[in-house]
């Protein structure tokens, strides 16, 4: 994609980069998944992300909810809060008493389905504008890129954590 900047009168042709790019995208899936929600409850699509990640224990605790939700740790502590004042969700003893294991309540399930439903229209919506496959081609792109990422951010965690060590 390019994109047509103008400085001092002069048009400027720039790429975007895939950093961009796929911030873009997200926008726009963002927009389309919120417009579809809306049609079907009020409830803010953040805390229906958080319900997803708990249910899923992709955030069993209320810092790693925080960092998958990319908030800090009181906003994500005041969502909990409306999530279980709602019935949603429960705090439990960890093993660790000093932590606190969410969980959400069967009274969530209805939320996860509005959600489920919402995130395959615009996975149906997305492919419409993609053969099967370049479909496929792009999922196991992105997998790598992710992978790769991951993979990396790890070992520069080590690298930073051992050299810790040395000093």
């Amino acid at each position: 994609m390019s994109l047509t900047m103008v400085v001092n009168n002069k048009h400027l042709h720039t790429r975007m980069t895939l950093a961009e790019q796929v911030a873009s995208l997200r926008r726009t899936l963002h927009r389309f998944i919120t417009r579809r929600l809306s049609k079907r409850t009020r409830r803010p699509f953040q805390q229906l992300l958080a319900l997803k990640y708990i249910a899923r224990q992709e955030a069993r605790t209320q810092a790693s909810l925080a960092e998958r939700l990319m908030v800090d740790a009181p906003a994500a502590s005041r969502l909990v809060d409306r999530l279980e004042d709602e019935g949603l969700v429960k705090r439990c003893a960890g093993v660790d008493r000093r932590c606190v294991r969410l969980e959400v309540t069967p009274a969530s399930q209805e939320h996860l389905d509005v959600l489920s439903e919402a995130a395959e229209w615009v996975d149906v919506e997305a492919s419409r504008h993609l053969s099967v496959t370049e479909l496929s081609e792009l999922k196991r792109l992105l997998e790598k890129v992710q992978t790769g990422m991951s993979q990396s951010l790890d070992a520069s965690c080590s690298d930073t954590e051992s050299l810790d060590k040395v000093e």
